[in-house]
């Protein structure tokens, strides 16, 4: 599973951040991982310099063999917030994707 993590100009995603985020992701999606050949993380500030309540966007995509792409996003006032709320969703998502295909 290869995992790239993307930001906008306003956030930065030093290594340490981008290491966070690969282990996350890692964890949140181990019980699928065989099947998941890309995961893309997308981290903005979407009203950049100016504050707001959950101005921090996490868009995560994910790539599955023979599935089209499945992707969620989620807003939250801190980057690590919307990050989990991210993967919550996704995780959800794939997981009933997966129960279908096993079903089928």
């Amino acid at each position: 599973m290869i995992i790239q993590v993307n930001s906008d100009k306003h956030v930065d995603a030093n290594v340490n951040v981008v290491t966070t985020v690969e282990d996350k992701v890692e964890r949140a999606l181990e019980r699928h991982a065989s099947r998941i050949t890309r995961v893309e993380v997308h981290l903005n500030d979407v009203n950049a310099h100016k504050n707001g309540q959950d101005d921090q966007r996490c868009l995560i995509e994910v790539r599955i063999n023979g599935w089209s792409p499945i992707a969620v996003s989620h807003h939250a006032p801190t980057l690590a917030q919307a990050l989990d709320g991210a993967l919550d969703r996704i995780r959800k998502v794939v997981g009933e994707r997966a129960e279908k295909l096993e079903r089928a």
